[in-house]
């Protein structure tokens, strides 16, 4: 796949993702302009706030995940990783983080491939539930993410994606499985997924040279 493609690909997938919060400040916005009771008017600032921090958060991690965020070493701070996923979950207590990550640095290619898998297994979590992030660095990087929840829903392009590349039916849905495949193929790594289950989703990446 072409640079050029996946980018557009991964374009598609942040304004979709940016579409509901974005929405929700231009309503809040023609609301606030025509409301006059005072009440309202508190609760539509509410609204703007909520919808701005949204917005910001998912910004933040696409950038992160997606894009050339971190500045121009080789290596991130894991502690901006967490940020940007605990930004990107939100505070309303749908999916619960456990943050299990040894290493204080990362490498670029590791912190995309994380949390790339991380917003995989975060969007299987269809009713909420527990996301837990593991990560060891040595020789190499070793990945695991745990999501467990009332009901796991993983799409059958995604999960072909990350395991076999399925370079001919790539779309913007399965754009960061791609992703993920590519940056783990490029560091003579791989993806592993746990077998189809309704309550568990276990996702492993080892990546030999990073």
């Amino acid at each position: 796949m072409k640079s050029i493609d996946l980018a557009s690909l991964l374009c598609s997938r942040l304004c979709h993702d940016l579409m509901s919060p974005v929405g929700a400040l231009n309503n809040g916005i023609e609301l606030l302009a025509d409301e006059q009771d005072p009440d309202m008017r508190d609760r539509c600032m509410e609204l703007l706030s909520d919808s701005a921090r949204v917005t910001a958060s998912k910004l933040k991690f696409f950038r992160l995940a997606f894009g050339a965020a971190g500045g121009f070493g080789d290596q991130v701070a894991s502690s901006e990783a967490k940020n940007a996923l605990e930004g990107l979950l939100g505070a309303d207590g749908k999916i619960a983080l456990g943050w299990m990550v040894e290493s204080e640095m990362l490498s670029k290619g590791a912190t995309k491939l994380l949390l790339n898998l991380a917003l995989i297994a975060g969007d299987a979590l269809v009713r909420g539930g527990r996301l837990d992030i593991g990560a060891e660095s040595g020789n190499g990087t070793e990945i695991a993410i745990r999501a467990e929840g009332p009901r796991i829903a993983l799409d059958s392009g995604i999960r072909d994606t990350l395991l076999n590349g399925a370079e001919e039916n790539v779309e913007a849905r399965t754009a960061g499985a791609w992703l993920a495949y590519s940056l783990a193929k490029e560091a003579g790594g791989s993806v592993q997924l746990s077998q189809p289950s309704p309550e568990v989703l276990v996702i492993g990446a080892a990546l030999p040279e990073g």
